[in-house]
């Protein structure tokens, strides 16, 4: 997937989740399903895999390959990074990245700031996108929670559907 294909797809999913979320009725923003995280806490959980990923791509790239070295494998199509993180959440059965384990619910008086700042993180890793090189796209790897090292195209290709995955759970639990 190409740089410009790849930022299209991080607008669409990020444009189709804040619609949905603006949508909503205000109570569903603390108050969820049993057991499952409030529309608030699926906001904070987006919030908390992209800024890492954006701060990360405004690090120069050589200090990435010195920390977390470079790619041993051509990077996987979308489909195949999609197919890997099911499989991979499969596996995991339930388990949720630490900085999400026992989340607070965000107050509603931060809906619309929380709203904001997923766009505005979206802007950025679009940009970013397009603006990196195809070599640091595919050379240079991030470390995944659940995925492992992954080549940058891979995890931005990666944070398009995680996106996706969260709306369609939203959509279903609501």
């Amino acid at each position: 997937m190409d740089k410009d294909a790849i930022a299209d797809l991080i607008e669409a999913k990020h444009s189709e989740l804040i619609t949905w979320l603006e949508n909503q009725p205000d109570d569903s923003w603390t108050l969820g399903p049993e057991g499952k995280w409030t529309t608030g806490q699926q906001a904070l959980h987006l919030l908390q895999s992209i800024v890492p990923l954006n701060n990360a791509l405004s690090m120069p790239k050589f200090l990435l390959r010195l920390k977390f070295g470079k790619a041993n494998r051509p990077v996987r199509p979308y489909d195949a990074i999609v197919k890997r993180y099911q499989e991979r959440l499969a596996d995991a059965k339930g388990k949720t990245f630490k900085g999400s384990q026992n989340m607070k619910i965000p107050k509603l008086e931060d809906k619309q700031y929380f709203l904001n700042r997923l766009q505005t993180e979206a802007k950025k890793i679009q940009y970013k996108t397009r603006r990196i090189s195809d070599v640091n796209l595919d050379t240079v790897v991030l470390p995944h929670p659940l995925m492992g090292k992954m080549p940058v195209r891979e995890i931005i290709m990666w944070t398009a559907h995680h996106v996706e995955h969260h709306t369609d759970i939203l959509k279903a639990n609501y």
